[in-house]
């Protein structure tokens, strides 16, 4: 049985044909129109009839970077997407005549590595999408947790920093604007802006706009003001699981996301800030902290899931 998974968020749509053994048939990429719902839902269907072609799909599965309502049918508000009271599902079924499931793109991804990656066999799963912003999963004895309303685990709208940076969900000082792809290059230009000396190869290769890819090469080739700004992500990271852990007490927490590419500049340090700031440490046990197996194809084949089990 075949679905097609769909994974929206702030700047591309990546869709996929799935088996049910979580395997991608077949992958294709579009840039997001973030600015422009109606181009969103014709991209989600252009690519749903590309992948068609020649096989039979069940259903289609969206996740989708924003609150989604309890019936899994709209969008009630996207932070980083020109989405309110969006009807995604059903301007995305009748363009491409399917049965259409809409789910937030984090627990798109929570469910896909809990089922096919690094969530499997562990009951208590904290998932954690580094991208654009935070998005966040959880998954409790083989159920995704939606909440009531169906909009739980907005893990990256904590408020962190009374006073801090102004997040797109209308908020202040929110996890996202700090441990983000977004944050990453907020902090890349500060630092690079008041202290040039430091950022010499990332000015270098950024040929003026530091954006993501160059901190990343940068910071590998030991650029100072890039190692920084991805010491940072890994300070805020690491103090925002242990504060989860708090609350929640999970046995695994998994870490995916676009950023996610770039763990090796944050994920060992990310380890130690949580080990060190978890209350009560010492004396209970310490949760995992993994990557995500499934890369970048996770909410992909999460949404696709979703979509079969409907």
């Amino acid at each position: 049985m075949l679905t097609i998974g769909v994974d929206i968020g702030g700047t591309k749509v990546a869709a996929g044909v799935v088996d049910d053994k979580g395997v991608i048939v077949e992958h294709t990429l579009r840039p997001t129109a973030a600015d422009r719902p109606d181009l969103v839902a014709e991209t989600v269907a252009d690519v749903v009839r590309e992948l068609s072609a020649g096989r039979r799909i069940e259903a289609v599965g969206v996740g989708a970077a924003g609150f989604v309502d309890e019936t899994r049918s709209m969008v009630r508000f996207a932070p980083n997407l020109a989405w309110r009271e969006e009807p995604l599902q059903k301007k995305i079924s009748g363009l491409v005549g399917l049965p259409v499931v809409i789910e937030n793109d984090a627990n798109a991804m929570a469910w896909g590595e809990s089922r096919f990656g690094a969530g499997r066999g562990q009951s208590f799963v904290v998932c954690i999408t580094l991208g654009t912003g935070i998005g966040g999963g959880l998954v409790v004895d083989g159920s995704l947790y939606r909440g009531r309303w169906g909009m739980g685990a907005e893990f990256g709208h904590m408020q962190v920093l009374p006073g801090g940076r102004q997040c797109g969900c209308g908020n202040i000082g929110c996890w996202e604007q700090y441990a983000s792809g977004q944050a990453l290059v907020k902090d890349a230009r500060e630092i690079a802006e008041a202290h040039p000396e430091q950022a010499k190869i990332l000015l270098g290769l950024a040929g003026g706009k530091i954006e993501g890819e160059e901190i990343t090469d940068a910071a590998r080739l030991g650029d100072e003001a890039s190692l920084a700004a991805f010491a940072s992500l890994a300070d805020w990271l690491g103090q925002g699981m242990a504060d989860l852990a708090s609350v929640l007490d999970p046995g695994c927490f998994i870490v995916g996301g676009g950023v996610s590419r770039a763990a090796d500049l944050f994920i060992d340090r990310a380890r130690q800030v949580f080990a060190d700031k978890l209350t009560g440490r010492g004396h209970r046990p310490l949760a995992e902290i993994r990557l995500a197996e499934l890369g970048a194809s996770a909410g992909v084949v999460g949404a696709a899931d979703l979509a079969r089990l409907r």
